[in-house]
């Protein structure tokens, strides 16, 4: 299991690896805790050079590497650093920004293998992703994955890590249909989940599922045998008090007894068939405008502390 980053709760629970956000490291950023971090960012950007677009990406490469360093000396596997959500449409930009966070990570002394790199599940990104893995042999977590035209494109790109949403699909279906409420077995993202697992079980593909964004904990139990879970402290908590039997819901073996067919998809397949799934169009750009919004509100908030160092205040 995994779960988002937070250093307390990374220490009671113990998880094998950990992951973070823009809106994360925007929160983060703003704790007293971490202000040194903070500092060191922007003192890193200032020092870089070139023009105050470039200091405060530098800046903002350098504070999300920043935190994934204290994550991964609570951690004994990997860390997963995201690529800006505003370049979700731009290949080459995205490939860029992720050997710039790898470099950053390797200054410091950790070797790439330690490090996920996430990308937007968008049609370029998970092209970045296939030269990012097949190229350079940067492992890539794709995340922002909602329908399952993603799901097998990106096992088709040979990602590493795969996180399809469970808990924001239940949102849209909530907000977008009559029905309030579902039984686990029956949540659509728990459905989705267990659709894309057993794909690649039953075609062999290597892709690691980890599902991720849970609202409660019967989606948690009903997603249990899948690959990987990544898991808020706060429902880590709530099923370390309940000890009832918990059986695998997902298996291998399950997986090659399903009646899924194989599918081939270019990119214009990939676009049409993620078009024809509403919740996931609307879901996947709801994603990207609100990571990107984060990400401009950190970016702000970087400009004004390089502004004050300038001026020495």
């Amino acid at each position: 299991m995994s779960q988002t980053a937070g250093n307390q709760a990374i220490e009671e629970y113990k998880p094998q690896d950990a992951t973070t956000n823009p809106s994360l490291i925007l929160a983060a950023a703003k704790m007293p805790a971490y202000q040194h971090l903070l500092d060191q960012a922007i003192a890193y950007g200032l020092g870089a050079g070139g023009t105050e677009e470039e200091q405060v990406t530098s800046a903002m490469d350098k504070l999300f590497v920043s935190f994934g360093l204290e994550i991964l000396k609570k951690v004994p596997g990997r860390v997963s650093t995201e690529v800006d959500a505003r370049l979700s449409f731009d290949k080459e930009a995205m490939v860029a920004r992720a050997r710039r966070l790898v470099e950053l990570y390797e200054e410091a002394g950790v070797a790439k293998d330690r490090v996920l790199i996430k990308l937007t599940s968008t049609w370029e990104g998970i092209e970045a992703g296939r030269e990012l893995e097949e190229k350079l042999g940067i492992h890539c977590n794709m995340t922002l994955l909602f329908s399952f035209a993603q799901a097998v494109a990106c096992a088709d790109a040979h990602v590493t890590l795969i996180s399809p949403f469970v808990g924001r699909i239940l949102d849209w279906y909530k907000e977008n249909t009559d029905r309030k409420s579902y039984e686990p077995a029956e949540d659509p993202g728990v459905v989705s989940v267990t659709k894309i697992y057993n794909y690649y079980k039953k075609f062999g593909y290597k892709t690691v599922v980890m599902g991720a964004s849970f609202r409660n904990t019967g989606e948690v139990k009903a997603l249990s045998g899948c690959d990987y879970l990544t898991i808020s402290p706060a429902l880590l908590a709530e099923l370390s008090r309940d000890h009832s039997p918990l059986a695998p819901a997902l298996s291998e073996q399950a997986a090659q007894a399903c009646e899924l067919q194989r599918v081939t998809l270019d990119e214009k397949a990939f676009r049409w068939l993620h078009n024809e799934d509403r919740m996931a169009v609307e879901k996947l750009s709801d994603g990207i405008r609100r990571f990107a919004a984060d990400a401009v509100r950190l970016e702000t908030m970087i400009k004004e502390k390089m502004l004050s160092a300038r001026n020495g205040k």
